[in-house]
């Protein structure tokens, strides 16, 4: 079973709010074949950790899309998280942890890259906050990776998907325990619940939590999202939540460059962008979006009913998408050549 490797930079990280992380360290995790000749690094999501064969176990193992035989696998845990990188709950009850932006988590994992030898990634890939990870790593270093693929992704956090976030925040202070190590359960569960609307769908709740005999109390729906909140405190830490939640919020590749379009105009590595058609929190427009201004940039599309899980769920139309791309020379459609082919 793969474990956690730490990489500790002695001189910490400068952050971009001006902040310092005094020590910086992060877990990490290699898989597959060393001395395989392409190396795919994953950029993973919000509450993900390094270990990619567990939770993204449809692409990611032996026998799978992303063989363990055939690849050397790398992924890191983001500074702020509690999965062994720096984070919140390496501070005393109530210490302040400082702004983390989705550009602070690339330039140390720049620093890792560093640091393992690796020269150049052949794929870089990551979805939702890992997609944003990723985009902004293929601007930041745009002569190392090769290919690239950015999925239920954007290029700038929306209003909504703030509002969304900061509804959970809102959650997380509302409990009394917040802010202690080990703290904020209650309010991380309700964070959690809330946050399972913009993860799934209209359709999703419909099809997956709707009555078979009409009662006045004591809904699915309601249950479903109560079990999603109490399994995910066993898992996470409050702090943690509150940090990354941040840090998405932060994420803007156009902050520090000349726009956004330019931004994305710098990126050298084709590219393939995938959405999920029924997702709310990271909407097609924002993939298609990318699509347009990244150079060498396609369109693909997940059609789905469960919303932007979608990524987890639905692999057999990934794999295609991916299959397609990496070794079919897959050309998709540009965004207005697509919108025209589906109306």
């Amino acid at each position: 079973m793969a474990t956690y490797n730490y990489f500790i930079h002695p001189h910490g990280l400068a952050l971009e709010s001006g902040e310092k992380l005094d020590e910086l360290r992060i877990a990490y995790t290699i898989f597959g074949n060393p001395q395989a000749r392409k190396t795919v690094w994953v950029c993973h999501a919000l509450s993900g950790n390094s270990l990619v064969a567990e939770w993204w176990s449809g692409l990611f193992g032996e026998n799978r899309f992303f063989n363990f035989s055939e690849y050397r696998i790398v992924c890191a845990n983001v500074i702020g998280s509690c999965y062994g990188s720096t984070g919140p709950e390496d501070l005393a009850d109530n210490e302040g942890f400082p702004l983390i932006t989705i550009k602070d988590i690339v330039k140390a994992h720049i620093l890792l890259r560093r640091y393992l030898k690796i020269e150049e990634i052949d794929i870089l890939i990551g979805a939702s906050l890992g997609g944003q990870q990723a985009v902004e790593w293929a601007i930041e270093e745009s002569d190392r990776i090769k290919e690239l693929i950015l999925i239920a992704t954007n290029a700038d956090h929306s209003p909504w998907g703030k509002a969304a976030n900061e509804a959970q925040r809102l959650a997380l202070l509302a409990d009394s325990s917040f802010g202690k190590k080990g703290g904020g359960k209650e309010g991380l569960k309700a964070a959690r619940a809330i946050a399972m609307l913009s993860y799934r769908s209209y359709d999703d709740f419909t099809i997956k939590q709707s009555e078979t005999v009409a009662k006045p109390d004591d809904y699915r729906a309601c249950s479903y999202v109560r079990y999603q909140g109490e399994k995910f405190i066993d898992r996470f830490s409050a702090r943690s939540y509150y940090t990354l939640t941040k840090a998405m919020d932060s994420h803007n590749v156009g902050r520090g460059r000349d726009t956004i379009k330019s931004a994305l105009q710098s990126i050298k590595a084709r590219t393939l962008v995938v959405g999920v058609d029924s997702d709310t929190l990271f909407p097609l427009c924002e993939q298609e979006f990318l699509a347009d201004y990244i150079p060498n940039a396609e369109l693909g599309v997940i059609h789905s009913k469960h919303g932007h899980d979608a990524f987890l769920i639905e692999y057999e139309q990934l794999q295609k998408l991916l299959d397609e791309f990496i070794y079919n020379d897959f050309k998709g459609f540009k965004p207005t050549i697509f919108k025209t082919l589906t109306q």
